[in-house]
């Protein structure tokens, strides 16, 4: 089989700089989690705010 009948593994993604926008927040017993989406393809996660003091982490991964 030639390369050009192959069918990629991994389909290409697009790539850019996130621009995330929260769209609500729940407080609860592991910190605040925070669902958020991209404004720019709408793309969606869920964060966690553990500690106060961090950054906030990404508890899922993209969806979209």
């Amino acid at each position: 089989m030639t390369a050009s009948r192959t069918i990629p593994l991994v389909p290409s993604a697009s790539v850019h700089e996130h621009a995330w926008m929260t769209e609500s927040v729940h407080l609860t017993s592991d910190g605040r989690v925070r669902y958020v989406r991209c404004a720019g393809c709408s793309v969606r996660r869920v964060d966690v705010d553990a500690v106060a003091v961090a950054p906030p982490t990404a508890l899922t991964r993209e969806i979209g």
